[in-house]
């Protein structure tokens, strides 16, 4: 047990020591039925006499914070732990800045699993070769490897750049070297960097409209004014994009959260009004590994010859969200900048995890995995979307990605909050589509496949269908 008791007089060392020991009971540093060390061991790490010690002891165990145990030394009792710690009132006290509070997400994990798991953004962590993974990360941490003995750069391990950059060419085309490639810690750090570097109080920052709410929530905690802009069966309506918007957020490849794709004539246009504007764009690529169509659409990225588009990606979504890394590739105009903002907010990733990963991609370990998981949610979205026909729902079309949208068709109308607290009441986890929106929208629910287990999809979808019954 350490102890911090001030003996800086001469006198008053017994009181001093008996303040130091009831602070560690009542604060829980010592846990109830731990033993407290002798009070010949503690005078002699204190410099005091016995005596002192002792006196202090006898105190707390008048009070009932301490017990002696003939033969076994002294001990802690319940009633330490259980004591209330004191706390002041400070109508001074610090407080955030305005705009910072905490919200306990649903995919934490902290809220308890639910029979019907249609929460969003989850991937299956049970298709994942935990044990591969294992051996990979045990022989990149070994003595002498890449993360021993110094700090690495904010780019990210090389090689590490160096297989994102070769597997996001092969799989959507994206144009890139090691050098543009940026390791981050997961996409949220991605658009956090973006915005850093970019974003001045009072920017105003194009989003689509409903969309990913973290993304809409972090610009305007950097100062931006976040202007919502609806979609359509094509994607983000480019024509609704402010003329002074600084900064575009899209996902093309699987809007989030409706899921359809950004068409191509749209993916020009908005090329064509970042480089008419000056405007950055963020392509966040967030589940496009998980496609039902044969040939998806080209990347934002792959189609910019001018520099406006940053790359986002994520290994959180297509390996485990606990990984927590992804990348960003950035124009050549922006990587000193990015690699700055790196530096200064959490120097670099943990470069072993990085190390595997690389491993893990450059073995063909990860495209083999997503051909696995991708047949794997391809028959829950189809399980799903046959359950779902039964519902007054209309599903929104998608080729990509672990949710499904639907809007709510029934008459009269559902209020899809409601039916959504309704629904976990019941072990039904899912979301509604108001959630993630600013301006006015359609009711519906979104339903994420890649936590569901797939023999309780239909019966999950059936107890959906019963709240809605009239």
């Amino acid at each position: 047990m350490d102890l911090a008791v001030d003996l800086s007089q001469r006198t008053g060392r017994t009181d001093a020591i008996y303040r130091a020991l009831h602070t560690a009971l009542t604060a829980g540093r010592v846990r109830a039925g731990e033993q407290v060390p002798s009070t010949r061991d503690l005078a002699r790490d204190l410099g005091v006499s016995r005596a002192s010690v002792a006196t202090a002891y006898e105190r707390l165990v008048a009070e009932g914070f301490l017990e002696t145990r003939t033969g076994s030394g002294t001990f802690a009792t319940a009633a330490a732990s259980d004591t209330p710690a004191v706390r002041r009132r400070d109508p001074g006290a610090l407080r955030p800045r305005a705009g910072w509070h905490w919200t306990a997400r649903p995919t934490s994990g902290d809220v308890p699993v639910p029979a019907h798991d249609f929460r969003v953004g989850l991937p299956d962590a049970g298709l994942f070769p935990f044990d591969t993974w294992r051996r990979l990360l045990a022989a990149e941490s070994r003595a002498g490897g890449p993360a021993a003995g110094s700090y690495a750069g904010p780019a990210g391990l090389p090689r590490f750049r160096e297989a994102v950059a070769r597997y996001i060419a092969g799989s959507r085309g994206v144009h890139a070297g090691a050098d543009d490639v940026i390791a981050t810690t997961g996409a949220q750090q991605a658009l956090d960097l973006v915005a850093r570097v970019l974003l001045e109080p009072g920017d105003v920052v194009a989003m689509e409209d409903p969309g990913y709410p973290d993304a809409r929530e972090l610009f305007a905690l950097h100062g931006a004014r976040v202007v919502p802009v609806p979609v359509d069966a094509d994607g983000l309506v480019v024509d609704r994009i402010p003329p002074r918007a600084r900064l575009v957020y899209t996902t093309p490849s699987h809007q989030f959260p409706l899921g359809m794709p950004l068409s191509l004539a749209r993916r020009r246009a908005l090329l064509a009004h970042a480089v008419r504007h000056r405007a950055a764009v963020i392509e966040d690529d967030y589940d496009s590994e998980f496609r039902r169509a044969r040939r998806p659409l080209e990347s934002l990225q792959a189609l910019d010859r001018d520099g406006h588009v940053i790359y986002v990606g994520t290994f959180s979504k297509s390996l485990l969200p606990g990984l927590r890394v992804g990348y960003l590739v950035a124009p050549p105009s922006l990587r000193d900048a990015l690699l700055a903002a790196r530096q200064l907010t959490d120097g670099h990733g943990a470069v072993h995890v990085q190390a595997a990963l690389a491993r893990f991609i450059d073995d063909g370990l990860l495209a083999r995995h997503v051909r696995k998981a991708s047949a794997h949610y391809a028959e829950r979205h189809e399980i799903l979307l046959d359950a779902l026909a039964e519902l007054p729902v209309e599903p929104v079309p998608s080729a990509a990605g672990l949710h499904v949208a639907a809007y709510l068709s029934g008459d009269p109308p559902v209020d899809a909050r409601a039916l959504v607290t309704r629904a976990r009441r019941r072990s039904v986890a899912c979301e509604s589509l108001a959630a993630f929106a600013v301006g006015p929208h359609r009711d519906g629910v979104v339903l994420g496949i890649g936590g569901a287990v797939t023999s309780s999809i239909r019966p999950g979808i059936q107890a959906l269908g019963r709240l809605l019954a009239p």
